[in-house]
């Protein structure tokens, strides 16, 4: 490991150190009879959301630091400093002028005093090891490199296996479904079949389906990576009309998975595998999104089964979804919280467009209108009303031991989609960032093309970073998933990932000028998709605030 790499390592083993002294902080002042009060430590908001994005960006540096040590290991090479290591040390140091700055601006929150950080955070090892790898002349020298080297940010480090299925989907994703990206999302389409049907065959569906239940999943093992990289090409094709296919099913398996009877294993996960019906998920209320123990939608239990009654909005490909994976109350009594939830697998017939209404034989009736979006279309997610709706009891998830245990089940589906959503984010980032070095190339200003100009490489620099970083990142916590760990570092990566995708698809509409405002310029659907990424699967503000701070605060010493 080259000696700047283990600088590295120490100082963001400083600002963790920093972290953890913050979080004891917090909670020293959150106790209330020796455990963490909720309401406490929501008079501490702003302190808490910035601690979970200090944690995802130290953990996310810490991976890249591992990523950098282990291509130089692999791939050798001169003594010079490979791309990788670059990336890694630049970003640490902003890692490290975040982590500081958050905590320079807002001591008392934290519990630190100017003479601790002057000793940490301030000292002059950390000042000036942020003043070298954040110098101008270090980001031009990173942007060169990279646009001369035509957008080469580092290895992948996937196997054989992983890389056959990343170099067949990014091909599926230029062949097929970029020339129709543009128009699903101009003309606010439908998914065309040219896009579905070959991803059946590809065994797109059912990557997250065990091998003895139609899938292509190993039986003894997840395969999080293997779901990770092909969303990830996907979503450099389009978010809407590709990238976002396969979280739906992902999140449905994994519930029937986690708490299906075998009847309902062996009788759904094939059908998703073939996308024989598609599928939707029906949590999302008008007044509760991630407060997912505040649904309202009434279940009611009837001869031989249920009637379901009320609303659910966010309800993503609705329309053309054959069964949706519906969370309702099934115990009236809202002081049961999240113990008096249920979950559904609700059928009804496919529907193309932006509206449906089915009535079934007893007068029962569900309805859905789409929710007009500025981005993410091909999909369309709707607002669903559900009147006296039936369901049979077989179709409770977990059966008569299922009841009450929806919202575990639910937990279970949407960790997956966390970390899935990181994919997207990077999917869209590569997208993004493909296109701004094209046209930083060939655009020419005031007598050269913008891409000489130091600024744009200097933000080609940060764009490459943040790439390189959210890919390794997700990378690094998928394999932890197929391990059975990585929950919290889901919760983390997409957390991080989201908000870069944000900034560089801002970026990379930026350099195309102009050009990146007319709709004719993909750069502009890729900003305007990205804006979602921080919203759908866990808010970026309940996400840091009562998933990562609560969890960080509550195990800290």
């Amino acid at each position: 490991m080259s000696s700047a790499i283990e600088q590295a390592r120490s100082l963001i083993d400083l600002a963790q150190t920093s972290l953890n002294s913050a979080l004891s902080h917090l909670k020293a002042g959150a106790l209330d009879n020796g455990r963490v009060s909720g309401s406490k430590l929501d008079e501490k908001q702003l302190a808490c959301y910035e601690l979970a994005y200090c944690e995802a960006e130290v953990t996310a540096a810490n991976v890249m630091l591992d990523y950098s040590q282990k291509v130089r290991a692999d791939k050798g090479g001169s003594d010079e400093l490979r791309i990788e290591e670059a990336l890694a040390l630049q970003y640490s140091a902003e890692t490290l002028q975040n982590t500081r700055a958050r905590f320079n601006t807002r001591r008392g929150d934290y519990g630190f005093s100017r003479e601790q950080l002057a000793k940490t955070l301030d000292s002059d090892t950390v000042d000036d090891f942020i003043n070298l790898y954040l110098s101008t002349e270090k980001l031009e020298a990173v942007g060169k490199t990279i646009l001369n080297n035509e957008g080469y940010v580092g290895e992948y480090m996937l196997d054989d296996e992983k890389a056959m299925m990343r170099d067949s989907f990014r091909a599926f994703a230029s062949d097929v479904v970029m020339p129709l990206a543009e128009h699903i999302h101009t003309k606010d389409l439908d998914i065309p079949d040219e896009i579905l049907k070959p991803l059946v065959e590809l065994g797109c569906f059912g990557l997250s389906i065990p091998m003895q239940y139609g899938g292509i999943q190993p039986d003894d093992s997840e395969d999080n990576l293997g779901m990770i990289v092909v969303t990830e090409e996907l979503s450099r094709g389009s978010l809407g009309a590709a990238g976002s296919l396969i979280t739906r099913p992902e999140i449905m398996a994994r519930a029937l998975l986690k708490g299906g009877t075998e009847d309902q294993k062996q009788y759904w996960l094939p059908k998703l595998a073939q996308a024989e019906p598609l599928n939707a998920v029906a949590v999302t209320e008008p007044n509760f999104g991630s407060d997912v123990a505040s649904m309202k939608l009434k279940a009611t239990q009837v001869a031989g089964g249920w009637v379901l009654d009320g609303e659910k909005t966010w309800c993503t490909f609705a329309g053309k979804a054959g069964v949706l994976l519906t969370l309702a109350r099934t115990n009236p009594d809202m002081k049961s919280g999240h113990k008096g939830l249920t979950m559904f697998l609700v059928e009804k017939p496919t529907f193309p467009g932006h509206a449906f209404a089915h009535e079934q034989e007893n007068g029962g009736t569900i309805t859905g209108k789409a929710i007009p979006t500025m981005g993410y279309r091909g999909m369309h997610s709707f607002t669903v009303f559900f009147d006296n709706y039936f369901v049979p009891d077989s179709h409770v998830l977990g059966g008569n031991e299922g009841i009450g245990k929806g919202f575990y089940f639910t937990m279970a589906g949407f960790a997956g989609g966390r970390i899935q959503t990181a994919a997207r984010a990077t999917g869209v980032m590569q997208a993004a960032f493909e296109r701004a070095l094209s046209y930083s190339k060939e655009r020419v200003v005031f007598g050269k093309a913008i891409g000489e100009y130091q600024l744009t490489l200097v933000k080609i620099a940060r764009m490459a970073m943040l790439l390189a970083v959210s890919r390794q990142f997700t990378y690094h916590v998928a394999r932890l998933m197929d391990e059975g760990q990585g929950q919290m570092e889901a919760s983390l990566v997409k957390l991080a990932s989201c908000k870069s995708s944000e900034w560089l698809c801002r970026e990379a509409m930026q350099i195309h000028g102009g050009m990146g405002y007319a709709e004719e310029s993909p750069v502009s659907r890729y900003f305007i998709d990205s804006r979602v990424l921080s919203i759908f699967e866990g808010a970026e503000e309940t996400l840091a605030l009562k998933v990562i701070a609560k969890a960080l605060i509550e195990r800290a010493a």
